[in-house]
């Protein structure tokens, strides 16, 4: 065979196995069902067969890729996604994937909380401080509606108590401390009156008119539109029968023109009374109190000359009641600068039970916090300190000799008052940091001993020693301010009030960050308290918070993006549902989330729905 035979029968078979290759493929590729068993074959993936290269956008390699995963999928077709997505608020929101991926942790609360955006934005931007208020939320409730009673200029915690703590509100409530006691008594009464001081010091008066109208605030209510009505019906009381019982106090208000011109500059008096019903027929009815109050026109003054501090006090009745009924104690001069002390009060918020154990032994409390780090050394060692309390004129030599107290700790058995609990001395004897407070203060042994009753009725109160002395926290605390509870020392009353309700205080004298934040969003503060249902989600969720905290320049961010809060409060149900899918948090959180929001590949993937 020649050479050009062999090439031409080369080319022939090479042509015929491409011809019979293609047949092949045309005929049986892909294998039928019945041929595919065995196989594995890929999970479906969105692939949009309507959607042409040009509506991914160039560049947007990561959207394309997200947009073919399983969980795009399965979202793709969730109707609350879809409702969500669909909101261009939500755009806002996307772009910011930390604080989305935060608020997942509690959607309730931030979908709650984004019903009032400005207020949201107050503790977006003070997390840590609003985290601390909402500890308590019923404190947290009343400070917030009553934002407007602080400073707007933002303060410090000593001058937020200078303004609650008011010299001239204090010596008022001393001097009148029966009347301010019946006020404590119903709360509500008091706030509303607080609200509107004027009028009702134009109403207290004329005590026997005010306690008719206390009786039955709902008759009065329509004279909060029509003051001029109230007036006429005033100067005929027997033409209204809610003021027949009291005619001539009425018609001697009717007359006073100080009285009306009040009554017409705050007519909403009237519907703070029926709107608090309740309260003040219960005031009203306890003829005494109500007598005592009502009898007592320089209270009601002190509240119209002072509205900042008693509206301020009227946010927090628990503390209120302790005031009002120590008010001689709260009143001394300088108590409140010196005594409010932020890390003073977190310490007594943290230890209740041990500082109500002291403020039971105002003598004892007082030689402690004279000499705060001497007792803390003690305290370290509670059956040691337990020892010397119950027996204190046994150690009051030692006051002169601290080396000799080293000795007889060292060896317990040789000292008679030490035998009780050996090993708790030898433990304080070889503390080198106890063994040099206690040398700092000898005198301490000398205030046990001049006090000795006090710190033995101590020691016998067994509970309540042990409440005090095994909490170190709390005597390192009266080591760490030593002003402080000294201040409160010299005010065994104030003191006592204060330790029996730490935190109703707490809340007043922490986190000025708050309250000025509170304070420059005074309306959608009160609007938010209002809201019980929002508030309540908000309040009693601290993962809310703790993702705020953790995520400060996230939240920062959104703080001034008002629109990202319009999505969850446009749809609180949505979100809610979609924040425990973890398909919608892993969408979410991926990079390329929110450009595939604006991205035309996604907008036909959602018409094709």
């Amino acid at each position: 065979m020649s050479m050009n035979n062999q090439k031409t029968w080369i080319v022939v078979a090479g042509l015929a196995v491409v011809v019979a290759g293609v047949a092949f493929l045309s005929n049986d590729f892909p294998p039928g069902s019945d041929q595919a068993s065995g196989t594995i074959v890929p999970a479906e993936r969105y692939r949009g067969a309507q959607i042409s290269g040009d509506d991914v956008q160039l560049g947007d390699e990561g959207v394309a890729l997200l947009m073919q995963t399983d969980v795009f999928e399965l979202m793709i077709k969730d109707p609350e996604f879809r409702q969500l997505v669909s909101d261009p608020a939500f755009m806002v929101l996307a772009q910011n994937p930390q604080a989305l991926a935060a608020m997942a942790q509690a959607p309730q609360a931030f979908a709650a909380m984004a019903t009032h955006p400005q207020a949201f934005a107050a503790m977006a931007t003070h997390p840590q401080a609003f985290a601390a208020m909402a500890s308590d939320p019923q404190a947290f409730a009343a400070l917030a509606a009553n934002a407007q009673a602080f400073s707007a200029d933002g303060m410090s915690a000593e001058g937020f108590a200078a303004q609650v703590f008011n010299a001239d509100a204090f010596a008022a409530m001393a001097a009148n401390p029966q009347a301010f006691a019946a006020m404590a008594s119903q709360p509500q009464a008091f706030a509303a009156m607080a609200r509107y001081p004027q009028a009702f010091a134009a109403m207290a008066r004329y005590p026997q008119a005010f306690a008719a109208m206390a009786s039955n605030p709902q008759a009065f209510a329509a004279f909060a539109k029509d003051v001029q009505a109230f007036s006429a019906a005033a100067s005929d009381p027997q033409s209204f029968a809610a003021m027949a019982s009291a005619p001539q106090a009425f018609q001697a208000m009717a007359k006073d023109a100080n009285a009306f011109n009040a009554l017409a500059a705050s007519p909403q008096a009237f519907a703070a009374m029926a709107n608090n019903a309740q309260a003040f027929s219960a005031l009203a009815s306890d003829a005494k109190a109500f007598a005592a109050m009502a009898n007592n026109p320089q209270a009601f003054a002190a509240m119209a000359n002072n509205p900042q501090a008693f509206a301020a006090m009227a946010s927090n009745p628990q503390a209120f009641a302790a005031m009002a009924l120590n008010a001689k104690a709260f009143s001394a001069q300088g108590f409140a600068a010196q005594a409010f002390s932020a890390d003073a009060f977190a310490a007594m918020a943290s230890n209740p039970q041990a500082f109500a154990a002291m403020a039971n032994n105002p003598q004892a409390f007082a030689a402690m916090a004279r000499y705060p780090q001497a007792f803390a050394a003690m305290a370290r060692y509670p059956q040691a300190f337990a020892a010397m309390a119950s027996n204190p004129q046994a150690f009051a030599a030692f006051a002169n000799d601290v080396q000799a107290f080293s000795a007889a700790a060292s060896d317990p058995q040789s000292f008679a008052a030490m035998a009780s609990a050996p090993q708790a001395f030898q433990a304080l004897a070889h503390d080198a940091n106890a063994f040099n407070a206690l040398a700092a203060n000898p005198q301490a042994f000398a205030a046990m001993a001049s006090n000795a009753d006090a710190f033995s009725a101590m020691a016998s109160d067994a509970n309540a020693f042990a409440a005090m002395a095994n909490s170190p926290q709390a005597f390192a605390a009266m080591a760490n301010n030593p002003q402080a509870f000294a201040a409160m020392a010299n005010n065994p009353q104030a003191f006592a009030a204060m330790a029996h309700n730490p935190q109703a205080f707490s809340a007043l004298a922490l986190n000025a960050q708050a309250f000025a934040a509170m304070a420059s969003n005074a309306q959608a503060f009160a609007a938010f308290a209002n809201d019980a249902k929002a508030f309540s989600a908000m309040a009693s969720s601290p993962q809310a918070f703790a993702a705020m905290a953790n995520n400060p320049q996230a939240f920062a961010a959104m703080a001034n993006n008002p629109q990202a809060f319009a999505a969850m409060a446009n749809n609180p149900q949505a979100f809610t549902a979609l924040a425990n899918q973890p398909a919608f948090m892993a969408l979410a959180t991926n990079a390329s989330f929110s450009a595939m929001l604006s991205n035309p590949g996604f907008a036909k993937a959602m018409s094709q729905q």
